[in-house]
């Protein structure tokens, strides 16, 4: 597991189930992911998000 923090994007201030929203996430620490890696998203234990990583930022 990596903890990091996530920002929605293009003006969403939250999301609900099934909705498709873009997210910038900032790992507190590095791990190895190319673009097209698959992601889950979890808190107190349980999935509440899953996802695709579109784009690598510096």
């Amino acid at each position: 597991d990596v903890t990091g923090g996530a920002k929605l994007l293009g003006g969403a201030e939250m999301c609900m189930p099934g909705d498709n929203v873009a997210l910038e996430v900032e790992l507190q620490k590095p791990i190895a992911m190319d673009e097209g890696s698959r992601f889950a998203i979890r808190e107190g234990g349980r999935t509440v998000g899953s996802g695709v990583v579109t784009k690598i930022l510096e």
